[in-house]
């Protein structure tokens, strides 16, 4: 690189690439002497060596560099050596919920519901295909040509999924959506406008009750996180057995047994699906059973566990709505590679689901639960299905989605099952969703 040119164009927008390329010249240079003394986390000791190892290849550089540049640029060094590069900084922002890469020459982050293009970059297709190994590799995975897409879990709890060339045609991407470090409940929830607090009694209710209860929405929703809100009223009684695929419940029960699949790491190696660890799950004495996703044949031997005495099981589908998710689950139950006829199943699915909670994010990039929905068995070939509660959608107001959540005019199919547990509501029509006690005052649950 020219020194000169590099001066110059560190006045105009010019000089991003040649500041990405000096940069990501500088951390392979420190890296190489560094012998991989710098292993250490970032560590007091590490950062000091690499501060000192960056002053001397600075001076090597013979490139007049601006001061307002050097810190930038160290920075950066740092961030190549011991994190992910140009993306360790979204990285290390936690109002950042996601992070995409769209190539070596384009970034995009989440925040706060709304896609944000940043001007950092990867310098090279070559660049950015290291540091999603870099990625992979401590997880015992790798990606290349031969072995072209990677789904993978940061010690974090982040989710990644990458895809490489000659599967990703302009090049190779790179998806993490992030771990909150904060777990999230359901008040967090309300207070969010996620819900409101007549719907959060009445889930509360549910999950008391022992329902059985299908989280519904679409990628990036907060199905996961709804489930895990949720999750914290199982009495803590209970023998709690949760399964996913990237373990990202965390619940603050103290008889948890967390379950994770297992990919082949190599070409003979065995797998162990979602399906596998619900099956093996009923062995395990379970008193609620909680997976993360259905996607696939497990989903039969979900609504078969919830059939046959796991009441107050949870999983999350992908769906647009209450209707369609019970189409889903058909589908899926359809999946598993056994002859079921469509009227077996769907007889299966009313009698296993008691709830649907339809969540879903809107044009303002906000989340909510746009729908509580009951299922109360067939009447002929239908699934009856009765609405709780829905969002009422009345526009927007400087860009911010403006509504309000309404209550059904029906009472709940589960009123008797409320009472047995004491969990009583007042008479009148849900439209009201009042305790029996002081009117809309906050139920109190017994949870020992």
């Amino acid at each position: 690189m020219n020194a000169e040119n590099f001066a110059v164009s560190q006045n105009n927008n010019q000089s991003r690439q040649d500041h990405f390329r000096l940069q990501l010249s500088l951390a392979e240079t420190i890296k190489k002497s560094l012998n991989g003394k710098a292993n250490q986390g970032r560590s007091p000791e590490a950062i000091n060596l690499i501060r000192n190892r960056f002053k001397v290849a600075i001076q090597h550089t013979n490139i007049p560099l601006q001061k307002k540049y050097v810190r930038k640029l160290y920075d950066g060094v740092v961030d190549e050596i011991m994190g992910l590069g140009p993306i360790e900084i979204y990285m290390r922002d936690d109002s950042i919920t996601e992070v995409m890469v769209n190539g070596h020459h384009q970034i995009f982050v989440e925040k706060e519901g709304q896609l944000i293009e940043v001007p950092e970059r990867f310098v090279s297709e070559e660049h950015l295909q290291k540091t999603i190994n870099k990625i992979v590799e401590p997880l015992g995975r790798k990606v290349d040509a031969s072995s072209p897409t990677v789904d993978a879990r940061l010690p974090d709890g982040s989710r990644v999924n990458a895809v490489v060339p000659p599967c990703a045609v302009d090049g190779a991407t790179l998806t993490i959506r992030k771990f909150s470090k904060d777990r999230l409940t359901i008040n967090d929830l309300v207070d969010f406008g996620s819900l409101d607090e007549s719907m959060a009694e009445y889930l509360e209710a549910c999950v008391i009750t022992k329902l059985n209860i299908l989280v519904s929405g679409g990628t990036g929703t907060g199905k996961t996180t709804l489930l895990n809100a949720l999750s914290g009223f199982i009495p803590e009684r209970e023998r709690i057995i949760t399964i996913e695929d990237a373990a990202e419940l965390r619940l603050n029960q103290r008889h948890v047994v967390r379950l994770e699949t297992k990919p082949p790491l190599l070409s003979n190696d065995s797998e162990v699906t979602i399906r596998d660890l619900v099956k093996n799950s009923l062995r395990m004495r379970p008193d609620r059973i909680v997976v993360g996703e259905c996607r696939g044949g497990e989903a039969l031997d979900m609504l078969q566990a919830m059939n046959t005495g796991h009441d107050g099981s949870m999983t999350t589908i992908h769906a647009n709505s209450p209707r369609d998710a019970i189409s889903r689950l058909e589908t899926l139950v359809l999946m598993a590679g056994m002859e079921i006829p469509i009227s077996v199943a769907r007889k299966q699915i009313s009698s296993a689901i008691n709830l649907i909670i339809q969540i879903s994010r809107i044009r303002d990039g906000s989340r909510k639960v746009i729908q509580i929905t009951e299922v109360g068995g067939l009447e002929g070939e239908n699934v009856v299905m009765q609405p709780m509660f829905e969002f009422d959608d009345q526009g927007e107001n400087d860009g911010k989605v403006i509504g309000s959540f309404k209550a059904g005019r029906l009472r709940s199919m589960y009123d008797d099952q409320f009472k047995m547990r004491d969990l009583s509501f007042s008479p009148v029509p849900y439209n009201a969703l009042n305790a029996t006690k002081n009117g809309r005052q906050r139920m109190k649950v017994e949870r020992s």
